[in-house]
C-alpha cells in the first residue's frame, strides 16, 4: 500500500511509574512470563505462567496480585459491565481422572484478605472444562459474551477444530453446555481453532469460529446451530479481531478480510505476515513482519480515510491490548509500550501545513467531530482555494459551513461584480437552509434583477411551481421586487405568504388596478377583508367609492342574508365588522359615508353600534359645510370633460360673466336645497330614533344638541327641548326668532297643565312682552286670555309686568281689569257671607256649652238607645242625649256607642294635623305647589294648627 500516506497521528505516551518519563514495563512484582492480558473497566489484567493474576492501574503498577491457579493461567478476560474476571488455567489435578484445566469466575469487588501483603478477590465459581461428554483438547482460543446480567456464553476453541459452549449463570452452576465442530479439512485432519468473535443482533447470538484453513459461522439462536462455512482461508492466532460493527477480521500475509454474516466483505492489501491484528476506535491496527528483516513494524489504518494513521518499528511483541484510550503492546522481555491518539488539533495542525485540506476534511467526517470543527476545516480549505483564485471549488466548500460561518464572512469575499454568480449560488442555498436574514433576502433578488435572470426570479419567488414553504423574508422580498419592478412578482410572494395588505399596496399603489384589488377584497374572509379596508379604504374610496360601499356593506352586514341573523342573534353581530371601524376612510367622501351608513341602518335593526352610528348621521345631515364632491367621480369622464371645456375656453379667450354667475347661482341652489334634504332626514331620524315609547334615544343627547346649536338647527332644538322638558329653552327658540305667534301656540302646547306641561310659561311670555319695547297688544291679550282661564298670576303682577313696555296703553288690560275686580267683589261677597255665618255658628256653640256647665240635664229616654228595651236601672246617660242600660253597655261606660265613631275620626284629624304642624317640608311642598300661597297659609291658621303655640315653662328660679 505504497500509494496510502503516511502520518504521525499516534505518539508514544510516557506511562511509567510515578509519572515519570521512563519507558514502562510489567512490574517486577510479576515474576512469571506473561502469558495473557485483558484491559477493562480501567484496569488491565495480566495472567502469567507460574498462575498468577496481577492487577495493572493506568501507570502501570500493580493494584494487586493473587494467585489464580497452581501451574498457570493460560486465558483470561475482563467483563465490560460487572466487575467480573473470568480465567481458564492449569490447577493441581484432584483426580487422575479428572482434567486439570478448569474455568474459574472471581469478583473483583469482593477482595479476600490473606495477610497483610496481598489480597485475594472472591472466587465465585470453579467450573471443570472438561468431562466425559466433552474430552480433554488442548485449548487455543477463549472468548466470553456478556449477555444480560448474570448471564454469560463462554466459548472455548480447541485445537481439534471443536468449540465447547458454556452458557448460564456461571455463579449459581445453572448452565448449559453444548459443543460446535467445524468442517473438517480435505484430508480429514481437524485443524484448530485460532480465534473466535460473537456478532449480537438483537436476540441473534452468532459465533465466528476460524481455523487456518477456513472461516465458520454458528447462529446460535437456531437449535441446533446452524453451520455456515464463510470461506476455505483462515488464518493463525492471534490474527483475528472484531470490528466496532461487529465484523469479522482477519488478517492473511497477502491481506486483511472483513467478513460480515453473508460472507466476506472488504479486503485490504496489506503484504507481510500479520503477528497481531486489532481495532481501535474505527483504526484498523496490524503488526506486520518484514519477510526480509524480519522486524516488526506497527501500521495503524485509517481505512475510510485511506491513509495510514501511524507506523513504528516493534520489538518481538507477545500480546497487544487497547485501555484508556492507549493502544498497549507488551513485549516479550515484559517492557510495555504506550501510543496514545493525538487531539484533533494537533492532527488538523500537520495537514494544514502540508495543504492537505482533503484529508484533513475527510479526517473531521470519519471521526464524527462536531460540526462547528468541520465547518472551520471547511472555511480553511475555501480560503486556500480562493487564494488560489479557484472561486467556484471555495464557493463549494463554502457553502458546506452554511449554518456554522458567518455569511458575511463568504459574502463580503465575492460582492465583487465578477463573482455574482458564486455569491448567487451561494445566498440561494442560505434561503433553501432558512438561515438567510432579510439582508440576504434583498442582496439575492438584487442579485437577480442586476444578472436580469428572470428565470431564477421566478424559480426562487415562485418555488417550483408555487409549493412548498417560503425561505425568505416576505416584506424584504417584496421590497426589492417593488423597486426594482417586478410587481408580479411581489404580489405572487404576498399572496402565497398570506399578506394581504401587501398584495393590495401593490395592486393600489403601483399599479392603480382598483377593480381587481376590490375583487380580491372580496375573496377574503371576513377578518381579513376587514383590516385591509382599514388599511387602504381611502384610496378605494377615492376612485371606487360605490363599489367600496357594496363590499362594506356586504361585509358590516353578513351578506346582507336576513337568515344568517336568526337564532343567536347578538352573538353574530358580535362577530362581524362595525361599520364605526371604517368612518375614517370616508374622511374626504362625506357623502359616501352617509350612502353606507343609511344603508346599514335599513339592512341592520339592532346593531350594537347604533347609537354610534345615529351620531355619525346626525353629524352629515344637520352640518352646513358638508363638501360634495361632483357625482362625475363615478364615471370619471365629466370632471375631465369640464377641465377641457374651461381649457378650450381659456384658449380662445372668451369669457362670459353671465354664463359663470348662472352657473354659480344653480351651485348655490343645488347646495341649499342639499341642505334642506339632509336636515330634514336629520329631523327625521331625531325622531324616530326617539320616540314616545323610549326612555332614552338612540343617540347622544349631548352631541345632538351641540350639533343642532352649532347649525342652528330650529327644529331639531325644539324637537330635543320638548323631549327633555327644557320649556324654557324651546320659548328661547321662538323668542330669538321674534316668532310670536309661534310662541304662543307653543305656550298652548306647553302650558296646559291637563297635558301635563307648565302653565307658569304663560308668565315667561308675558314678561317677555312686557319687556318688548314694541306694540304687541294683539298677543299680550291673547295671553292674558290664558292667564285669566287659568289663574295664573295674580292681576297686580300682570300690571306690574305690562308696565315695562311703553308702547302698551291701558286699554289692552281694562277688559281685564274689570273682569277680576268684578270676580274679586264677588269673591269678597261670597266671603263676607261665610264669615257672618261662622259667626253665628260659633255663637250659638258657645251658649250650648255654657248652658252644659251651669244648668242641669234632663234626660227623658225611656227606652235604651241600644237594645229599645224599656229603660229601668241600673242606667247611663251620655250628655249627647243618650241612654243605655249598663249591661248593654259592656266594659266600655265611658263613651257614648253610637257618637263614638264620629268624635275618634275627629280626634284622629286633629292629631293628623298636629303631627302636620311638625312636618314643615310638607308644608312649603303645598305652598310651592298652590296657585295662592296665601290660601295654603289660611287654611293652616284656619286648622289652627299655625296658631297653636306651646308656651315653654318658666325657670324654677
Amino acid at each position: 500500500m505504497y500509494q496510502w500516506r503516511k502520518f504521525e497521528f499516534f505518539e508514544e505516551k510516557a506511562a511509567g511509574r510515578g509519572g515519570g518519563g521512563g519507558a514502562p514495563s510489567v512490574p517486577a512484582e510479576i515474576a512469571g512470563r506473561v502469558t495473557c492480558c485483558s484491559g477493562g473497566r480501567g484496569r488491565v489484567a495480566v495472567g502469567c505462567d507460574d498462575g498468577t493474576v496481577g492487577i495493572l492501574d493506568r501507570g502501570f503498577r500493580l493494584s494487586y496480585g493473587f494467585q489464580a491457579y497452581a501451574s498457570s493461567v493460560l486465558f483470561l478476560q475482563q467483563l465490560k459491565q460487572r466487575n467480573v474476571l473470568v480465567t481458564v488455567g492449569d490447577d493441581d489435578q484432584a483426580s487422575s481422572q479428572s482434567s486439570a484445566i478448569c474455568l474459574k469466575v472471581f469478583d473483583l469487588d469482593k477482595v479476600q484478605e490473606e495477610g497483610s501483603s496481598s489480597t485475594t478477590p472472591f472466587c465465585v465459581q470453579i467450573l471443570r472444562i472438561f468431562t466425559n461428554q466433552f474430552p480433554q483438547a488442548k485449548i487455543t482460543s477463549f472468548l466470553v459474551l456478556e449477555e444480560a446480567p448474570p448471564i454469560l456464553l463462554i466459548a472455548i476453541g480447541l485445537d481439534n477444530g471443536s468449540i465447547y459452549c458454556i452458557k448460564g449463570d456461571i455463579a449459581r452452576e445453572r448452565i448449559t453446555r453444548f459443543p460446535l465442530q467445524v468442517e473438517a479439512v480435505s484430508d480429514g485432519t481437524s485443524s484448530p481453532i485460532t480465534g473466535l468473535g460473537f456478532r449480537v443482533e438483537g436476540q441473534a447470538h452468532q459465533l465466528f469460529a476460524v481455523t487456518p484453513s477456513a472461516i465458520t459461522l454458528f447462529s446460535l439462536h437456531h437449535q441446533p446451530p446452524r453451520r455456515q462455512t464463510l470461506d476455505q482461508i483462515g488464518c493463525e492466532i492471534n490474527a483475528v479481531a472484531m470490528s466496532d460493527r461487529m465484523d469479522l477480521i482477519v488478517g492473511r500475509p497477502e491481506a486483511v478480510y472483513f467478513y460480515e454474516v453473508d460472507g466476506r466483505g472488504p479486503c485490504w492489501a496489506f503484504d507481510g505476515s500479520k503477528k497481531f491484528v486489532g481495532w481501535f476506535r474505527g483504526y484498523l491496527l496490524c503488526i506486520i513482519e518484514d519477510q526480509r528483516s524480519r522486524k516488526n513494524t506497527l501500521n495503524v489504518y485509517d481505512l475510510k480515510n485511506r491513509l495510514i494513521a501511524h507506523s513504528m518499528p516493534v520489538g518481538d511483541v507477545s500480546h497487544l491490548v487497547t485501555e484508556w484510550g492507549y493502544i498497549i503492546l507488551i513485549m516479550s522481555d515484559k517492557r510495555i509500550l504506550c501510543i496514545g491518539e493525538k487531539d484533533m488539533e494537533s492532527k488538523l495542525d500537520m495537514l494544514f501545513k502540508k495543504n492537505l485540506y482533503t484529508v484533513a476534511i475527510n479526517l473531521v467526517q470519519s471521526q464524527q467531530a462536531d460540526p462547528a470543527s468541520t465547518a472551520e476545516v471547511l472555511r480553511k480549505y475555501g480560503d486556500h482555494l480562493y487564494g488560489k483564485q479557484e472561486y467556484d471549488e471555495a464557493m463549494s466548500q463554502y457553502i458546506l459551513t452554511i449554518g456554522h460561518l458567518e455569511p458575511s464572512y463568504v459574502i463580503q469575499k465575492f460582492l465583487d461584480a465578477k463573482r455574482i454568480y458564486n455569491l448567487t449560488n451561494y445566498l440561494e442555498k442560505l434561503h433553501d437552509r432558512g438561515l438567510a436574514s432579510k439582508d440576504h433576502t434583498t442582496l439575492l433578488l438584487n442579485c437577480y434583477t442586476k444578472q436580469k435572470d428572470v428565470e431564477k426570479l421566478n424559480h426562487f419567488i415562485k418555488d417550483e411551481d408555487g409549493v412548498g414553504e417560503i425561505k425568505f423574508d416576505v416584506e424584504t422580498a417584496i421590497r426589492v421586487c417593488r423597486a426594482a419592478g417586478y410587481h408580479e412578482h411581489a404580489m405572487f410572494v404576498a399572496k402565497k405568504a398570506g399578506r394581504h395588505e401587501l398584495y393590495l399596496k401593490i395592486l393600489l399603489e403601483d399599479l392603480a388596478r382598483y377593480n381587481e384589488a376590490l375583487h380580491y377584497i372580496s375573496s377574503l374572509e371576513a377578518n381579513q377583508a376587514g383590516l385591509t379596508v382599514k388599511e387602504y379604504g381611502k384610496i378605494l374610496v377615492d376612485h371606487r367609492p360605490a363599489q367600496t360601499v357594496e363590499i362594506l356593506l356586504k361585509l358590516c352586514t353578513d351578506g346582507g342574508d336576513p337568515t344568517t341573523r336568526r337564532g343567536s342573534n347578538s352573538m353574530r353581530l358580535l362577530m362581524i365588522p362595525s361599520p364605526m371601524d371604517f368612518v375614517n376612510i370616508f374622511v374626504h367622501s362625506p357623502q359616501y359615508l352617509m350612502e353606507f351608513l343609511e344603508n346599514y341602518i335599513k339592512a341592520v335593526k339592532d346593531s350594537p353600534a347604533q347609537t354610534e352610528i345615529h351620531n355619525t348621521l346626525l353629524e352629515l345631515y344637520i352640518s352646513k359645510d358638508l363638501s360634495f364632491p361632483s357625482m362625475s367621480l363615478e364615471n370619471g369622464f365629466e370632471d375631465h370633460n369640464m377641465k377641457d371645456i374651461k381649457g378650450k375656453d381659456t384658449a380662445n379667450g372668451y369669457k362670459s360673466g353671465t354664463r359663470e354667475k348662472a352657473k354659480l347661482g344653480k351651485e348655490d341652489a343645488k347646495i341649499a336645497k342639499d341642505i334642506v334634504d339632509r336636515q330634514r332626514k336629520g329631523l327625521a331620524l331625531l325622531k324616530s330614533a326617539w320616540t314616545s315609547e323610549m326612555e332614552e334615544p338612540l343617540y347622544s343627547i349631548d352631541l345632538a344638541l351641540i350639533i343642532c346649536n352649532a347649525n342652528a338647527f330650529k327644529d331639531g332644538l325644539l324637537f330635543l327641548y320638548e323631549k327633555l322638558k327644557l320649556y324654557r329653552e324651546v320659548i328661547s327658540c321662538y323668542k330669538q326668532a321674534h316668532d310670536h305667534e309661534g310662541l304662543i301656540a307653543c305656550c298652548k302646547k306647553l302650558g296646559d297643565s291637563s297635558q301635563g306641561g307648565d302653565p307658569s310659561l304663560w308668565g315667561d311670555l308675558l314678561k317677555y312682552f312686557g319687556e318688548l319695547g314694541e306694540d304687541c297688544s294683539k298677543e299680550v291679550k291673547e295671553v292674558l286670555t290664558y292667564i285669566e282661564k287659568g289663574d295664573i298670576l295674580p292681576p297686580i303682577v300682570v300690571l306690574q309686568t305690562l308696565s315695562n313696555n311703553p308702547c302698551l296703553s291701558l286699554s289692552v288690560v281694562k277688559d281685564y281689569i274689570a273682569r277680576k275686580l268684578e270676580q274679586e267683589s264677588k269673591l269678597i261677597e261670597d266671603d263676607r257671607k261665610s264669615i257672618d255665618k261662622y259667626q253665628e255658628e260659633t255663637e250659638l256653640m258657645k251658649r250650648e256649652t255654657e248652658d252644659l256647665k251651669t244648668n242641669a240635664k234632663v234626660f227623658q229616654l225611656s227606652k235604651c238607645t241600644a237594645c229599645t228595651f224599656t229603660l229601668d236601672l241600673p242606667a247611663v246617660h251620655f250628655m249627647c242625649m243618650h241612654s243605655f242600660h249598663l249591661r248593654c253597655l259592656g266594659d266600655n261606660e265611658k263613651e257614648c256607642p253610637e257618637c263614638a265613631a264620629e268624635y275618634r275620626s275627629v280626634m284622629e284629624a286633629k292629631q293628623k294635623l298636629e303631627l302636620n304642624a311638625r312636618d314643615h317640608d310638607l308644608f312649603f311642598r303645598q305652598l310651592r305647589g298652590s296657585k295662592d300661597g296665601f290660601s295654603v297659609v289660611a287654611d293652616y291658621f284656619s286648622k289652627g294648627v299655625v296658631s297653636k303655640t306651646t308656651i315653654p315653662p318658666e325657670n324654677a328660679s
